[in-house]
């Protein structure tokens, strides 16, 4: 049954909330959701606005429903395009002061009809709606997302060409990356790792596992933060598939465990690798539906240029024990609660509220299957005859995107035709491009 978001008692929570934030010398309030080609857009409102805006909401107009990248427009037959408007709710349980802005704290907005009920296109609502059907099941689910970037200087090069993940190159930005991890940790984010990556320019963050909903906005506010250490450095950031062509591009890997009864289900079972029989009908259905979930998950038709083989892009639709050249990489970890699934297949450009949202529903209809994992991949699948190559173009994901009952029913009808219509759209802008003349297009986009 639909129901409405509770007013009165946000009121009273944004009243306390922003008595805080003045002691804490807030100005301002950024709300932040994404949209479906993957770009975060945000709306700000004074602080003194802040009880109003978690009452009524702000206003946003649905046509950010079915915007491409370039920001032009589609249409699908249920979007109202320019008519009408939405209300913007800002998540006051993740209200964070910006260490990198100074004056700005932060939230995550659910989307709203005028009359008060959930916008059935609002993306978060949709990864909600699939972490509730999981915890109906007794089940929980530990999510997290890799955020890797590329530092440009201001001319648009690449901040560092020193080797991949070494010392030069940490030394040469550990200012910068002192002052990503400071500003992290001052907002309650438990860093794990932060190091140079590959790619020239690229670096890579991972914070601690969470819940579904939950991680996909910590991806959020993680990159927000990024780009803002970053602009305080002289710095440009891209989160872009690919930076430049032919290199390492950047990841956006999702990791996920199952749990039942405070139980990792990736660790201790009787199947392989330790795996409980959830666990592993979970994880064969997200390998079923894998081509389609690129679609989210891989969104960009810059995707398909990272998305190839012996990039550790995980271009092929197999599994394996820290195999990561597979799509889905099983990880055993030191202990029983670090035992998780990889599915390196996804990158930058993802929603992160449709990546892991997709991957649950597809999990989930793995267990009402009882689907069996298919053999493991034990080598590089590139020297195999026989692997399977997930879609090696945009239009081939949206192919199987459209083949997909899983994902058809889960997303519902307004939010399913929205994914289709930009995935159609950006597919024809960019038919005719240059490999080079994607990258360009997109690199300061995402």
């Amino acid at each position: 049954m639909t129901t409405t978001y509770p007013r009165a008692e946000r009121a009273a929570q944004a009243r306390a909330a922003a008595s805080q934030l003045a002691a804490d010398g807030i100005d301002g309030v950024v709300f932040g959701w994404v949209d479906n080609a993957g770009l975060t857009r945000v709306k700000s409102v004074p602080l003194a606005q802040l009880e109003r805006a978690a009452e009524y909401g702000v206003g946003s107009v649905p046509c950010f429903d079915i915007t491409l990248v370039d920001d032009s427009l589609t249409t699908t037959p249920s979007s109202s395009g320019p008519v009408g408007d939405l209300r913007l709710v800002p998540d006051l349980d993740r209200l964070t002061p910006l260490a990198a802005q100074p004056g700005w704290a932060w939230a995550p907005a659910d989307r709203y009809t005028q009359g008060g009920t959930p916008h059935p296109g609002c993306q978060r609502g949709f990864a909600r709606q699939v972490t509730e059907a999981v915890e109906r099941r007794g089940l929980s689910v530990r999510a997290g997302i890799e955020i890797e970037w590329v530092a440009a200087d201001a001319a648009g090069a690449p901040a560092t060409v020193a080797p991949a993940f070494g010392m030069t190159r940490f030394v040469e930005h550990s200012d910068y990356l002192r002052d990503v991890l400071r500003a992290l940790t001052a907002q309650g984010l438990a860093v794990l790792q932060l190091h140079p990556e590959y790619a020239a320019g690229q670096f890579e963050v991972s914070v601690t596992a969470e819940g579904p909903v939950e991680a996909a906005d910590t991806a959020m506010l993680v990159r927000h933060t990024i780009r803002a250490v970053s602009a305080r450095h002289g710095l440009r950031v891209s989160y872009a598939p690919v930076f430049s062509e032919g290199s390492i591009g950047n990841g956006g890997h999702l990791h996920l465990s199952l749990w039942r009864d405070s139980r990792n289900l990736g660790h201790g079972g009787p199947g392989r690798h330790g795996l409980h029989p959830e666990a592993e009908q979970f994880l064969a259905g997200i390998l079923a539906e894998l081509p389609a979930l690129l679609t989210l998950g891989a969104p960009s038709a810059a995707s398909y240029l990272r998305l190839v083989p012996s990039h550790f892009a995980g271009a092929y639709r197999c599994w394996g024990l820290e195999n990561r050249e597979a799509a889905l990489r099983l990880i055993t970890g030191s202990a029983a609660g670090q035992a998780n699934a990889e599915l390196k297949c996804f990158d930058a450009a993802a929603n992160p509220y449709l990546a892991v949202g997709g991957a649950l529903a597809a999990g989930l209809a793995g267990l009402d299957a009882g689907l069996p994992l298919p053999p493991e991949t034990l080598s590089d699948p590139a020297t195999l005859g026989d692997a399977e190559r997930l879609p090696a173009s945009l239009p081939e994901a949206i192919d199987a995107y459209e083949k997909s009952d899983v994902l058809r029913q889960a997303l519902g009808p307004e939010l399913y035709e929205a994914v289709l219509a930009v995935r159609r759209a950006e597919a024809e802008v960019f038919a005719m491009h240059t490999d080079a003349e994607v990258i360009e297009a997109v690199r300061w986009r995402y």
